[in-house]
């Protein structure tokens, strides 16, 4: 192992005690993903929708026997400790399958997920790093806190480390992604003092991190030289709600006779149209905005418009991608960047939203187990995405893409399911969750007991039912489901509120417009009876849906692990570019479960 680094740590990515290195859990990672049955089903296989639209339920059709009585019989928060806390080795086989405890297939499952999940605990490299400013801070919550000062840290240590072995200094950290520029307010400002390229695609989310900017001392708003005298005359003329109107303003200096001469002098623009000036001094951080919606990790765009390559070659720009949480592929950019940039000398990149990732290796040629399509209009976006074929996608590396000649895919579903942290979920947080998902789940049974939607049939028959008599499963039939989206909290009271809430939507929101008709020739004389009904036949029902959920969240930590081994490696096959790169944590789990980084350095 090279002892360049200092930052580097002992293991490139933080893989269990169980393997002996890199490529050997790589190896077993990829063969669980791809043999694994149900961990398939688990992580992409299940559609809460049509969680009840079957008999006897996907719940009964497609978990193992020998789990389900443990399953509904055991309180959800239990169930989670057992998933992820409980110590399974002081399980003996003789306890196993006894009445109370979890059969010894679900043991060993469950043994799988935790070896293949990557490491999460954090500890920090300094017992104390520097505190935000008050004035750094404003406008974050208790997790961005965390998160900026712990990578704020992280990036400074790293940048010495890289300049130290590079023999160069990096002149600029070009944040992919920067929304409010916390991340970058925080390393421009004392002791860490970088210069910060600032790269995001809202106009919106630059001028408030400007008006940030200014408030944090790092900026001044715009100077304004004007006859006051002659201003406040005006201001007197103008009703106050026209007071930040400009246009308003020089109508009413016209109506009191001033010339365009005079009208030039005064500078009627708003206190928000004021631009915020950045003195550069030496020794000082310093920030620069570039607007710009990255397609791929091309960076021409962003380093033609910096005020350093005014007065400097290109090829003397050294630079670190960063980002904190950046959306979907942008996290792919980033790390693509050093490999297609010159100047792009390191990254550092901790990502999010796998949800968003677009897919490069579009549906499967093959029909793995409990396969089901995603329907229309359940995911329109996610039907196109997937047929992209997205070169920019997941999997990034050509180990994932070319696995067993047919490659790894992940779709949307599995994907959103890494986003859950089940580590952090509370009792009083998780009963709200699951209750919302049972209130779903049921009502979609009501629309396709009432003829509001149908089934839909798959396999060889396809168009012509697609099943034989008698054997109509969960995974040879789908629904063509209506998604309703989030409702007002009073809609979440009671079962009854809450289908009340969603055909009120679908019969006057405009954007289901396709829907309004048909649900209120349906379901126009539901009654409360009825829907209490239906509430009552499922209710016993709903810790089939938690379980299943919290066994899609536990498992989808091996999704994570998929993503985050992906970009590694797409680092590691680039080893004629790439000196050294790594995968550690950075926050604390409870307070930032997304809290890998992704590290790589040029040679």
């Amino acid at each position: 192992m090279t002892v360049d680094f200092t930052a580097r740590p002992e293991k490139p990515l933080p893989y269990s005690d169980e393997f002996s290195s890199a490529d050997e859990y790589v190896n077993s990672l990829l063969d669980f993903a791809t043999n694994s049955h149900l961990f398939q089903f688990l992580c992409g296989g299940v559609h809460i929708l049509d969680f009840f639209t079957s008999e006897p339920g996907l719940f009964v059709s497609a978990v193992p026997k020998e789990w389900q009585d443990y399953l509904v019989q055991t309180e959800p928060m239990v169930l989670l400790d057992f998933l992820m806390r409980d110590d399974l080795d002081a399980l003996t086989s003789e306890q196993t399958g006894q009445p109370g405890q979890p059969p010894q297939s679900l043991v060993e499952y469950v043994k799988d997920i935790r070896k293949l999940s990557l490491r999460r605990s954090f500890q920090p490299t300094k017992p104390k790093l520097p505190v935000l400013p008050r004035q750094v801070a404003l406008g974050m919550n208790t997790k961005k806190v965390h998160e900026v000062t712990q990578f704020s840290g992280y990036i400074d240590r790293l940048t010495e480390d890289v300049a130290r072995v590079r023999g160069k200094e990096l002149t600029h950290l070009v944040d992919f992604g920067s929304g409010q520029n916390y991340l970058g307010r925080a390393l421009a400002s004392p002791p860490y003092n970088k210069h910060i390229v600032a790269v995001e695609s809202k106009e919106a989310n630059t001028a408030g991190a400007k008006d940030l900017d200014i408030l944090s001392g790092l900026a001044e708003r715009e100077k304004r030289i004007r006859n006051k005298k002659l201003y406040h005359r005006i201001m007197e003329s103008v009703d106050p709600s026209e007071a930040n109107d400009e246009e308003a303003l020089k109508r009413a200096a016209k109506a009191l006779g001033v010339t365009d001469e005079d009208i030039a002098t005064i500078d009627l623009r708003s206190r928000k149209e004021l631009q915020a000036t950045y003195a550069r001094e030496e020794g000082k951080g310093s920030i620069e905005y570039v607007v710009a919606k990255l397609g791929d990790a091309d960076l021409a765009p962003v380093i033609s418009q910096l005020e350093y390559t005014e007065t400097h070659s290109e090829d003397d720009l050294s630079m670190m991608a960063v980002s904190i949480h950046s959306c979907g592929n942008l996290s792919h950019y980033g790390i693509r960047s050093m490999v297609l940039n010159s100047s792009i000398h390191a990254v550092a990149i901790v990502g999010c939203c796998y949800n968003l990732l677009t897919e490069k290796l579009g549906p499967p040629t093959f029909k793995p187990c409990f396969s089901r399509p995603t329907l229309q209009p359940l995911n329109a976006r996610v039907v196109r995405e997937s047929e992209r074929r997205d070169p920019q996608g997941f999997p990034m590396s050509e180990q994932l893409s070319t696995y067993n000649d047919q490659g790894i895919r992940l779709n949307i579903t599995a994907r959103m399911m890494a986003c859950q942290a089940p580590g952090n979920w509370t009792d009083k947080e998780s009963d709200a969750f699951f209750t919302r998902h049972f209130y779903r789940a049921v009502l979609q049974r009501i629309f396709l007991d009432k003829g509001v939607i149908s089934k839909v049939y798959h396999g060889p028959n396809e168009g012509e039912g697609g099943h034989e008599e008698g054997k109509e499963s969960p995974f040879n039939f789908s629904t063509n489901p209506v998604v309703i989206g989030s409702l007002r909290k009073q809609c979440y009271t009671s079962f009854g509120a809450y289908v009340r809430g969603a055909i009120t939507k679908l019969t006057t929101n405009t954007d289901f417009s396709q829907y309004s008709e048909i649900v209120r020739e349906k379901l126009s004389d539901i009654t409360d009876e009825e829907i209490a009904q239906y509430e009552a036949e499922y209710l016993p029902r709903k810790r089939e849906l938690s379980a299943v959920w919290s066994l899609m969240a536990f498992s989808a930590m091996v999704v994570e692990s998929l993503i985050v081994t992906d970009r590694y490696l797409f680092l590691k096959e680039h080893s004629d570019i790439v000196r050294e790169c790594w995968v550690e944590t950075v926050f604390d789990y409870g307070q930032s479960p997304r809290n890998l980084v992704v590290v790589g350095i040029k040679k």
